[in-house]
């Protein structure tokens, strides 16, 4: 066998790899480290779970600050504007944590279940009595005023409730007490 690298000038030439390889491995191998026996887990008795690290669990809510409070309880008539939604939604997160946001937003969420059925008895007579000329076309003006009915009243009630009153709207089914 003959070597790729003759010498020259008469010496030997190192492997280009780098230091000899022990007799019995080849040049580019390499000791491999010493492995760690393979140990399973530890099994657990059927039906029960190992020990597993708790999750954080939020900070227990106390009661809303009166001035919280108060915000909140606006922005449950404020949000009537967009929809039910948000009066829904901060009625119940906030119902248990302040009295003025349990109160206001149950006002706020009745009138928002009394102004969507109100709409949708709007849309079905807008839809039935549409074709008929002049009835049409005040029927037709009906969902809109409406809703401008709605945002009139909800900006009254956020406004009162931020002032630090109360406020009840004028025609209101009340479905939750």
């Amino acid at each position: 066998m003959s070597d790729p690298n003759p010498p020259q000038n008469g010496g030997p030439t190192p492997p280009a790899g780098g230091p000899t390889p022990p007799p019995g491995q080849a040049p580019n191998d390499h000791p491999a480290p010493p492995q760690q026996p393979y140990s399973p887990p530890p099994q657990q008795p059927y039906g029960q779970q190992p020990p597993s690290q708790p999750y954080a669990q939020p900070a227990p809510s106390g009661p809303l600050p009166p001035d919280q409070d108060k915000q909140w309880a606006s922005f449950a008539h404020f949000g009537g504007v967009i929809g039910f939604v948000p009066a829904l939604v901060i009625w119940l997160i906030f119902k248990d944590r302040g009295p003025r946001t349990n109160a206001e937003g149950k006002e706020a969420l009745n009138w928002q279940i009394t102004f969507t059925i109100a709409m949708v008895a709007a849309w079905i007579l807008t839809l039935v009595l549409g074709w008929i000329p002049v009835i049409g076309l005040l029927i037709g003006l009906l969902p809109v005023a409406l809703w401008v009915v709605n945002i009139v009243f909800s900006i009254l009630g956020g406004v009162r409730v931020n002032a630090g009153g109360s406020y009840r709207y004028p025609v209101t089914l009340r479905l939750i007490s």
